[in-house]
């Protein structure tokens, strides 16, 4: 059974102004998505800024979580690293949380084999027994993990269940899908591509669009597994501005500030990244303007 269905969010991790995690805020933000709809919650992924979270802050981040949501939804624990004892190590904690499942993005800057990439998720996998979906996301990591390499990931070992998706590349996804057989349980990381992967057979998103629609993004999953798919259709369309001005900048620099001009205090960024230059949080501002989020 999958560990979810629908929209995820790859929820935000709010910061005060000197940069420590704002866990008040945080416990705001949860509320706000389970409230909206949203169907389960990342933490400390990619859009929560986990690449510079000690490992202490990252680890106390999902047990705040875990014990936040209280078994609401599923919480997936960004557990990933290019060093296999680290990914080992978050995976091993997050487990003792509580966690539902570990989301592990793909080794980066090592650019290990596919043989290497096998031998590292096998590691991690075999190391807990929650489920655990793989993250392919080669434009930040360097390194794609082959349509073959997931099916033998997702056969050989029982915990391994499924992928988060974000290379863009609709023909791997299709091919992915082919040789998977079912095996693989199949999540866009591209909001501006969850219909393309839904009609492909996928099970939803891991989304940033969720931080701050969680309604809209959780209800064209679910218009589209209830056979509107008119209805699903008009809302991915509807947001493809917003998505792409929650990306004009590398991702989570736009989405904090949209947030912070929704009133919602994400706070701060952590160097190295830094404030969305002014042209580009007009156009995100003009965006959520037609998009309904701020008058």
């Amino acid at each position: 059974m999958a560990i979810f269905k629908g929209a995820a969010v790859a929820i935000v991790t709010p910061m005060h102004e000197d940069g420590s995690v704002n866990f008040e805020k945080f416990g705001e933000q949860i509320d706000y998505q389970i409230a909206n709809g949203t169907d389960a919650i990342v933490v400390c992924g990619t859009t929560g800024e986990s690449s510079t979270l000690s490992h202490e802050e990252h680890l106390d981040t999902i047990k705040y979580c875990v014990e936040k949501v209280n078994k609401r939804v599923p919480v997936i624990a960004g557990t990933g690293s290019n060093c296999t004892e680290t990914a080992i190590y978050l995976s091993t904690e997050a487990e003792k949380y509580g966690v539902d499942g570990v989301l592990l993005v793909c080794p980066y800057y090592n650019k290990a084999t596919q043989n290497g990439l096998y031998g590292h998720f096998k590691a991690v996998a075999d190391s807990i027994k929650v489920p655990v979906i793989l993250y392919n996301v080669p434009s930040r990591t360097g390194c794609n993990l082959k349509p073959e390499t997931v099916v033998r990931l997702c056969t050989d070992v029982e915990n391994i269940v499924g992928i988060k998706e974000a290379s863009g590349d609709l023909s791997r996804v299709a091919r992915l899908m082919y040789l998977a057989d079912g095996k693989v349980d199949l999540y866009s990381g591209n909001d501006d591509q969850v219909l393309p992967l839904l009609s492909l057979g996928g099970l939803g998103v891991i989304s940033v669009l969720s931080n701050i629609a969680p309604k809209e993004t959780h209800d064209m999953c679910a218009k589209y597994f209830e056979g509107d798919t008119k209805g699903a259709t008009a809302i991915q369309v509807k947001a493809i501005e917003l998505i792409n001005s929650l990306f004009c900048e590398v991702n989570p620099i736009p989405v904090k500030k949209a947030m912070n001009l929704m009133g919602m205090e994400a706070g701060v960024l952590r160097m190295p990244l830094t404030e969305m230059e002014p042209e580009n949080t007009a156009r995100l501002e003009k965006a959520m303007k037609e998009f309904g989020l701020l008058k």
